[in-house]
């Protein structure tokens, strides 16, 4: 059980908070995993939004809810643990003198988690300001979202600040995706049973994809996305972590250090693209107007109100892990705005069988593919080959397993990222978050990406609605690969 603790949101009032970070804790504190003596303590820059901030939560967790989840009673006793304060995280001003009087009040020993909702420009900034006003103490925290930074030199200069008032072990570098619950069943899946880790390597595994799409536009992030683009909004931190997951050796212990190291292993392993390898290994392209689920949808530079722009909604990758393990195997990282579908997911697809016994006439036998589904739906799928049953000659068909966990786990246990890794930050448990080392490998491998395309081309343009640009189709067909589509097979 954990002990009580404060948890303070900087940025509060945004975004984050209100859809993820606040409905989180309410689920923490319905499960009985919200001690209590906790505080989460939410901050905004003016006193009329701190006023009204009570009113504001209880609104964004009927909202932002799943269905069910929200109750009066649970609201009442969750909104006592609210501490809304005013706080400018660019200056040092007299706000910052009260919420250390809050602090204070309390147990010095509890655990102070400063969750840092903001923007990444800002981190030094609030980091230096909290250790001015003598709020980081030896059981203090800091957790920093992504992305961190543009460029590796960027993020550099953005973690040696961080590292000015924190030490490395206090520093918590958040990629919800290594929280949700079927990620970590992944290393479940392969480490705990024979059948998968006995042929996790290049003799049994033809290829491997990784798909995050997503069938939203802009939204409320122009702004950002416009100068991010999915490069850096999705392949340099979930992508990859994802791949670090799928591709690493056994760790010595499942505690932070071991994960970590194996992680980092993978990366370093990852074959660079630079020069001419982006343009035969990377696609990348951008959405025009389309179809999505019956409705017209404007394309990227209408939502973005420019006349041009070379910036990525789609990226699909042929990546290549030179070690031992993997020597020869395609891993496929696909990601995009206004997709089909909605989906994340991880695809092993498995070696055809060395001699097949059967005639041609039993139909086409297809390698079996295990899918491993984040969202919507957490799902794992097995593809077999099997006989018809309703035939009497002989006659093969795959047929899929499939395991919903969402149903076979009703008791009430809603899966949240961001609940599992802001308990985890609240204990000190730092195995699923991201080490400094981690971050610099990864943007060495982007760096080169994002100066090809500085200096050559534009992206193929797409339907929303559709899989993406041909020349994502065209970049498989070349090993005779197909991707796996969510909703068009299994």
């Amino acid at each position: 059980m954990l002990n009580p603790f404060d948890i303070i949101i900087f940025g509060g009032g945004g975004d984050l908070a209100l859809r993820k970070l606040l409905p989180a804790m309410y689920r923490a504190y319905q499960e009985g995993n919200l001690p209590q003596g906790s505080r989460i303590l939410p901050t905004v820059r003016e006193q009329s939004k701190c006023d009204e901030y009570i009113d504001t939560a209880h609104k964004a967790l009927q909202e932002f809810l799943s269905e069910g989840e929200y109750n009066a009673k649970d609201w009442k006793s969750f909104s006592d643990f609210l501490v809304p304060v005013v706080s400018n995280v660019t200056e040092a001003d007299d706000n910052w003198d009260v919420l250390k009087k809050i602090l204070d009040e309390d147990d010095n020993d509890k655990s102070r988690v400063f969750y840092l909702s903001l923007p990444p420009a800002v981190y030094g900034t609030c980091c230096e300001i909290l250790s001015t006003k003598k709020l980081i103490t030896a059981n203090s925290r800091v957790v920093v979202e992504k992305p961190i930074g543009y460029c590796g030199e960027s993020a550099e200069v953005i973690n040696a600040k961080i590292a000015q008032y924190f030490n490395e072990e206090q520093i918590f570098r958040i990629d919800h995706y290594l929280g949700k619950e079927t990620v970590q069943n992944l290393m479940a899946l392969r480490f705990s049973n024979s059948l998968f880790e006995n042929m996790w390597d290049a003799k049994s595994i033809d290829n491997i994809q990784i798909s995050l799409s997503e069938t939203v536009g802009l939204e409320s992030r122009a702004g950002f996305y416009d100068k991010a683009g999915a490069l850096r909004d999705m392949v340099q931190n979930h992508l990859l972590q994802l791949l670090c997951l799928v591709a690493m050796e056994s760790p010595h212990k499942l505690n932070a250090n071991s994960i970590r190291n194996e992680k980092l292993k993978v990366l370093e392993a990852l074959r660079p693209l630079e020069g001419t390898d982006v343009d035969n290994h990377i696609i990348r392209g951008q959405y025009v107007p389309g179809d999505l689920n019956g409705k017209i949808v404007p394309g990227y530079l209408e939502e973005l109100n420019e006349g041009a722009s070379k910036t990525e909604t789609f990226v699909a990758i042929r990546a290549h892990i030179d070690n031992w393990r993997w020597a020869g195997v395609p891993f496929y990282l696909r990601t995009g705005k206004r997709m089909a579908k909605r989906c994340a997911e991880i695809v092993v697809e498995y070696k055809k069988v060395s001699h097949n016994v059967y005639e041609d006439s039993v139909g086409n036998i297809e390698p079996n593919r295990l899918v491993i589904r984040l969202q919507p739906q957490e799902s794992i799928q097995l593809t077999l080959m099997s006989k018809r049953l309703d035939n009497l000659d002989m006659q093969l068909e795959p047929v899929t397993m499939n395991i919903e966990l969402s149903q076979a786990y009703s008791n009430g246990f809603h899966s949240d990222a961001y609940k599992r890794l802001m308990l985890d930050a609240a204990a000190n448990n730092p195995s699923l978050f991201i080490h400094r080392d981690e971050v610099r490998q990864a943007w060495k491998w982007i760096d080169p990406i994002i100066e090809r395309w500085q200096e050559k081309g534009k992206p193929s343009l797409y339907r929303a609605g559709s899989w993406g640009p041909e020349d994502a189709d065209e970049l498989l067909a070349e090993n005779n690969h197909v991707w796996f589509n969510t909703g068009d097979k299994a």
